[in-house]
């Protein structure tokens, strides 16, 4: 096995440090494996509830009406997650996008948007108005309020008490750590959230940005209350297949809604040709508990490793997974694009392509990504990148197989000792 792995420029000294991190987490790693099959076993239950055939992958053009795969799909969507409905479509861009039409489709001028968790993630800045930008909810009128977490990374319930007021129409809340140090918040903790905020306020719609966290566990948000959940199939239940497309599931009438603003007042749901995606989309779904666990072995993998040389990680090597992102904490702008560097030359795609920090439409500063995939900026496929700022954190998501993620990982920390941010002894 070591030659193999010296042809893909692991040395020996690096593969044997990754062997014995590899067998501490045999046990743990026996434990991803029944969650995946439990989801496995609930997506399948879905297909065959809502009698998934052949003649679902048939794609349809023009204004797509009737289009009995897609229609078929969101059912099976909405049963996984136990919503009353669901849209998927290729017609949503990125998860940006899911979410930027689960927003505009429920809030109105004179309605306050609440993030109880701290700033949402960097390009929804622009979309709220955070950082003005041309057609942001607050050029339509739409005020917003944050309440950020405490030190400790947990929710600040006095103040979200006091945020909370007759405006507040909907609460936004992100799973996952996104550029941020903090914690991923886990299912249990977001429904802890939701019910805290219904009890002050019923009807406040609560929204959460599911992205990277599908299948980590065996129960979603939409499980503990969540009135819509938005994702992106070139994450997590895409399954690596999707080549495009975004999900939002929830309470039928604000899917409705969502749909509206998806297409246009008076058509909704009903228009929004397949195309030919529908295969992949339906494959894509089926493999991603299966996928999602190998993105999660390699994500506490790389905790494990960095931790013994003396890095931060987010989380860190024993505690509980509820998204497939890892933050490591490098310190320096050369550690983050080292790392970056090795994580791009373990792609199948595009390996001996060495990627740069840019400015990334979306951030307010250079970004270095990346992503030597066959879906473009699929983070469910090997991947990592960073803002070129402090604390000089990279994000390392993905890896469609175990085995590659676990290349990626390896890769990642030969670059770094290569380049001479780490030095060989320390593995010793």
């Amino acid at each position: 096995m070591k030659e193999i792995y010296e042809q893909l420029g692991i040395s020996e000294e690096v593969y044997n440090f990754g062997a014995q991190v590899e067998t501490s987490l045999k046990k743990r790693f026996e434990e991803f494996d029944r969650k995946a099959e439990y989801n496995q076993m609930k997506v399948l239950l879905a297909m065959q509830k809502n009698k998934v055939s052949s003649e679902c992958f048939n794609g349809s053009s023009g204004y797509g009406y009737d289009d009995f795969g897609r229609d078929t799909l969101e059912k099976v969507y909405a049963d996984t997650f136990h919503t009353e409905a669901c849209l998927v479509r290729p017609q949503i861009a990125c998860g940006t996008h899911a979410l930027a039409i689960a927003l505009f489709g429920n809030l109105r001028p004179g309605d306050e948007l609440l993030a109880p968790a701290g700033k949402p993630y960097d390009t929804l800045e622009e979309v709220i108005g955070i950082r003005p930008a041309k057609g942001s909810l607050a050029e339509y009128g739409v005020t917003y309020r944050q309440v950020d977490l405490k030190e400790d990374g947990t929710f600040d319930y006095d103040r979200i008490r006091e945020a909370i007021n007759e405006k507040t129409k909907l609460v936004e809340i992100q799973r996952s750590k996104g550029y941020q140090t903090r914690p991923s918040f886990s299912v249990k903790e977001i429904g802890e959230l939701i019910a805290f905020v219904k009890s002050i306020k019923p009807d406040v719609i609560c929204m959460v940005d599911n992205c990277y966290g599908e299948f980590v566990e065996k129960i979603e948000p939409s499980d503990v209350g969540a009135d819509m959940i938005v994702g992106s199939l070139i994450k997590n239940p895409g399954g690596g297949l999707a080549p495009i497309g975004g999900y939002i599931a929830g309470r039928e009438d604000l899917i409705e809604n969502c749909g509206y603003r998806l297409t246009s007042p008076g058509l909704g749901k009903e228009v929004g040709a397949s195309l030919g995606v529908m295969q992949s989309f339906y494959q894509g779904f089926f493999l991603a508990p299966t996928v999602v666990n190998s993105a999660v072995k390699g994500a506490v993998f790389a905790a494990n490793i960095y931790e013994r040389l003396g890095y931060g990680v987010i989380p860190n090597g024993t505690e509980s997974r509820h998204d497939i992102i890892q933050a490591v904490e490098l310190g320096s702008a050369e550690g983050v694009i080292a790392f970056c560097k090795g994580i791009q030359a373990a792609a199948p795609v595009d390996s001996y392509v060495s990627p740069e920090p840019w400015a990334m439409p979306g951030y307010d500063s250079d970004v270095i990504m990346a992503a030597g995939a066959f879906v473009q900026g699929s983070s469910i496929e090997l991947s990592a990148d960073g803002p070129i700022k402090p604390p000089y954190a990279v994000y390392f998501q993905g890896g469609l197989t175990w085995s590659h993620a676990k290349l990626g990982i390896l890769k990642s920390l030969q670059n770094m000792i290569d380049a001479g941010v780490i030095e060989l002894e320390r593995l010793k």
